[in-house]
């Protein structure tokens, strides 16, 4: 690396500082760690929780749409699926109207387990929620977040990413 490629202190301080990928991992992993920490006692992650909240619907919804709904793409999906369905506390089905489609649904043991999670998650998310200056900002920025493709110029696979802050120290 030549001298002129080395990055200042001074910049790798301000991306330490004010980066907010880092910000909301760091949050992410702290805020998994508890909910998984809680969760225990009735044998769920906070990821498993999560997505028996998504099927405990009315109709078995569709794996397209659980995965868009968590944000995960279909493999991961599956491969979190699997230890539930293990367990018995998830069916996954063909859609008898369209035979490619697989059909999600919990079972009632599945519905036993959520059920038991529920009041665990109430009373952990209350706490978090009043060690917070205002849950629902928060919920609402991360909600931009979670919509946003991708801030600013969109840049074509391959090509290197424009300096959006070209005159950092």
């Amino acid at each position: 690396m030549s001298s002129g490629d080395e990055l200042s202190w001074e910049a790798t301080c301000h991306v330490r500082e004010t980066c907010l990928c880092v910000r909301v991992q760091r949050a992410a992993r702290a805020l998994a760690r508890y909910f998984d920490d809680a969760l225990r006692p009735v044998g769920l992650t906070h990821g498993q929780f999560s997505l028996l909240v998504a099927l405990n619907q009315t109709e078995p919804p569709i794996m397209s749409e659980v995965s868009t709904a968590l944000a995960m793409d279909r493999t991961t999906l599956t491969a979190n699926l699997k230890p539930l369905q293990r367990r018995g506390l998830v069916e996954i089905a063909p859609d008898p109207k369209d035979r490619r489609a697989r059909l999600l649904s919990l079972t009632e043991a599945g519905r036993s387990v959520l059920a038991s999670a529920v009041p665990v998650w109430t009373k952990l998310h209350g706490a978090i929620e009043r060690e917070l200056a205002d849950a629902q900002v928060l919920r609402a920025e991360l909600n931009v977040l979670s919509g946003m493709r991708r801030p600013g110029v969109v840049v074509p696979a391959g090509e290197p990413v424009p300096d959006p802050a070209p005159d950092l120290p």
